[in-house]
């Protein structure tokens, strides 16, 4: 399974999304340098190692922008620790302006 849709399959379950959006930018990050195995390194944008996700759920309601990305991180902390190196949250709850 891709590491995209284990991501959209655990948000889904975690908080019962109304819409959601998992893009994976990681192609957008090539040529970008980061620190692999003790030495630097110029990513290539090959795989699934930056990602954006869009939520918009009822459980969102009433937290704040803190605790809406701190609970998309605990649901997503086995994908951070096993190569997702980068995670743009935009969450939101229903009925709330989105950018997008």
């Amino acid at each position: 399974m891709s590491i995209q849709s284990a991501i959209e399959i655990k948000l889904t379950k975690a908080f019962s999304p109304q819409r959601l959006a998992v893009v994976n930018e990681s192609h957008l990050h090539a040529g970008h340098h980061h620190v692999e195995h003790g030495h630097e390194e110029t990513f290539d944008g090959a795989g699934e190692t930056h990602f954006r996700v869009r939520i918009v759920s009822d459980a969102f309601a009433g937290k704040s922008r803190i605790e809406r990305h701190r609970a998309v991180n605990e649901v997503l902390a086995e994908e951070l620790k096993r190569g997702v190196h980068a995670l743009a949250i935009e969450p939101a709850a229903p009925g709330e302006k989105t950018r997008w």
